[in-house]
């Protein structure tokens, strides 16, 4: 999916957001979220923050100055505890204005400046336009986080195929260290075919399921419903989602 075509999914996304968050009274918007000690308004306010850190990385790679996501780990958490209990209305416009801001940025990127490298918090280098993507992912996963009647059901499935094929591609690129329980099992969408061996050998463990099943599961924003594992047992916890992407990483141990 060309990234361009991806901001119409994301400003469709956040409206879906709003709207679930304009349903939400004070004190829902105060009670817990699906992530753990944040409130709804906690998620709320980093979706907010997130489009403003992706935006930095936009704004780098088209003046040439490496600008970071975020200034610190600290002043993000500290950013999203500010802005935690705000009125409903006041969250629902900063999700908004935040949103179309970094849309237009995203948009007027020029060509040369979209293959610009930057870099995630995390560490990891991408070319700029793939901060669209990431904030695909942003979207929809919190939104699931707000607990407020959205799931991994309610994906757009243009959304499912391509993060459930990135999500399954940077998995298998992961060392083996950072799998945890999932070493050693092969995990198939049996929509599409895709596959992931993880250190599978014939006759290991395997874990199968729709892409939505899957990417649920694998993201941590479902228990693994629709999800087989044979032999039979627990599905095993997968590792923190999402992974640096397989098809911008710099070599094996990294």
């Amino acid at each position: 999916m060309d990234w361009r075509d991806v901001i119409d999914e994301l400003d469709a996304g956040v409206e879906r957001i709003a709207a679930t968050l304009e349903g939400l009274s004070r004190d829902a918007l105060r009670g817990a979220s699906a992530l753990p000690g944040w409130s709804r308004g906690h998620v709320a306010t980093h979706i907010a923050r997130n489009a403003d850190s992706l935006w930095n990385l936009l704004e780098g790679a088209r003046t040439g100055t490496e600008i970071p996501q975020y200034p610190s780990l600290e002043r993000r958490d500290s950013d999203i505890a500010a802005g935690a209990d705000r009125a409903r209305d006041e969250l629902v416009a900063d999700v908004r204005a935040t949103q179309a801001r970094f849309s237009e940025q995203a948009r007027s990127l020029p060509d040369g400046a979209a293959d610009a490298p930057v870099r995630a918090m995390a560490g990891w280098p991408h070319p700029a336009w793939y901060t669209v993507f990431r904030r695909w992912n942003e979207v929809e996963a919190h939104h699931v986080d707000l607990a407020a009647g959205y799931g991994p059901a309610d994906w757009p499935e243009p959304y499912v195929r391509w993060s459930a094929a990135a999500t399954l591609a940077d998995l298998a690129a992961l060392p083996d260290r950072h799998l945890r329980g999932l070493a050693g099992l092969r995990i198939t969408a049996t929509d599409s075919g895709e596959t992931a061996e993880l250190g599978w050998t014939p006759g290991g463990p395997e874990a199968d399921g729709s892409g939505r099943a899957l990417l649920g599961w694998l993201s941590g924003r479902s228990d693994g419903a629709g999800v087989h594992v044979r032999p039979d047992g627990p599905l095993p916890v997968p590792p923190p989602w999402p992974h640096e992407p397989a098809r911008f990483r710099r070599g094996p141990g990294l």
